[in-house]
């Protein structure tokens, strides 16, 4: 795990002195994940590839919330989750509270649990894996037979909704945000990276993967992949660059931003 708690000593080289390094994430995404890299003496450039909105039409997702404490679990699969569902309660005057809400809440994953307990909510299970299977068969004994409300981006995957029907799960998916290209891209990024003057790319999802592709065109983002080391955040990420012909050079044993920047000195302390 990069421990940023404990800068290098006095004297000694950061672990990625040199090394460029491009996040893909949006700005308010990507801040915690940078301040981590450049702490380590990396140079950080943002190039962010997807974009968040509010869903068009949100009459699914208002009627899964007036109704929220009908249903045994509410699963945030990200903070963007969080994010977009508290958003529309404050609009609709719907509470989350102990009253309203359902009776478990789940978060994937540490960064998911803070964008609740922002939110001052308690996550009552924060999921460890990330992976459908996985994270399937860690909530069975919790999930097995209990209604869960699914709130997700328009553009997400089938495999854990899927899985969670597999185990017994009664869900309930409704779109709670959408997931698009940015209206502009960065254009001196964009030409550092075609380049090849960059060192690596962090991908952490697979919508950033695909308008990665859109942008530089598939023989070309094939071709930066040989001189640049491509970084996925977990397996679904470097699924979606593999399913892209695109080389994984890079994956965080671990879908966070402790598990990236492991990774990323890991990677570049054994080039």
């Amino acid at each position: 795990m990069a421990d940023r708690s404990n800068p290098p000593l006095a004297g000694q080289t950061p672990r990625l002195t040199g090394k460029r390094i491009v996040i893909t994430r949006g700005p308010e995404q990507a801040l915690e994940l940078g301040e981590a890299l450049i702490a380590l003496g990396a140079q950080v450039l943002l190039l962010p590839l997807v974009e968040f909105s509010p869903v068009w039409d949100s009459e699914n997702l208002d009627a899964a919330l007036s109704r929220q404490a009908q249903f045994d679990a509410i699963l945030f699969l990200s903070a963007n989750a969080v994010r977009y569902v508290f958003e529309r309660c404050r609009n609709l005057g719907v509470p989350f509270d102990a009253q309203h809400k359902p009776r478990i809440v789940v978060a994937i994953g540490a960064a998911t649990a803070r964008a609740l307990a922002n939110e001052e909510v308690r996550a009552d299970y924060v999921a460890r894996e990330s992976t459908s299977s996985a994270l399937a068969k860690e909530l069975k004994d919790s999930l097995v037979g209990k209604s869960v409300l699914l709130p997700r981006s328009d553009r997400g995957s089938e495999s854990a909704p899927l899985a969670l029907v597999e185990i017994g799960a009664l869900v309930t998916e409704v779109v709670a945000y959408r997931t698009g290209m940015p209206k502009s891209i960065d254009a001196m990024v964009a030409a550092r990276v075609s380049s090849g003057e960059v060192d690596a790319i962090v991908f952490s999802s697979p919508s950033a993967v695909k308008n990665f592709v859109a942008v530089f065109c598939d023989a070309a983002a094939a071709r930066l992949g040989q001189r640049t080391k491509f970084a996925a955040i977990g397996p679904t990420t470097a699924q979606a660059l593999r399913s892209e012909n695109l080389p994984v050079a890079i994956e965080a044993a671990e879908s966070s931003t402790d598990g990236l920047v492991d990774a990323l000195v890991r990677a570049f302390a054994a080039q």
